[in-house]
């Protein structure tokens, strides 16, 4: 999970840090790895604070119920949920609606994503689009909109 970087890190030192391969812990089939032992048994005394929210894919796929992957180097915490994204660029789309965008990932992460595997979710949606779905286009020119704005 994360690709090793360490889940409590991006909580304790505002960073994603690589965990080492021998500090490590297993939650809901996936291994974690920790920075320090610290590090684990804070993950292992409150596991839902620190695991990544979608399973650790690209949050800005979750509102259109799309399972893309995710860099654990690209992150934001938001009312203390940790959520991972594809690129920079896929953070910035995010933020164009975050309370909107976490409201309907969290939706369909629970009606339709979570235990479906990523590509068979990713191609239903691709073809199946969500009502309120956003072409990268679209995204981009709000996102420019709301720079001029700024």
């Amino acid at each position: 999970m994360l690709k090793g970087y360490d889940p409590v890190a991006y909580f304790t030192d505002g960073k994603a840090l690589p965990g080492t391969e021998s500090i490590k812990a297993q939650a809901a089939g996936a291994t974690y790895r920790f920075v320090s032992e610290e590090h684990r048994r804070l993950f292992e005394a409150n596991r839902a604070k620190y695991t990544p929210q979608y399973g650790g894919f690209c949050s800005n796929g979750a509102p259109y119920a799309i399972k893309a992957g995710g860099d654990p180097r690209i992150f934001k915490i938001v009312d203390g949920r940790l959520f991972i994204f594809g690129d920079e660029r896929a953070r910035d789309y995010w933020e164009l609606d975050e309370r909107r965008n976490i409201a309907l990932g969290d939706q369909y992460w629970e009606q339709e994503m979570k235990d479906v595997p990523w590509r068979l979710q990713s191609y239903k949606r691709w073809i199946f689009r969500v009502p309120h779905y956003k072409t990268g286009r679209e995204l981009e020119q709000e996102l420019q909109a709301r720079k001029a704005r700024s």
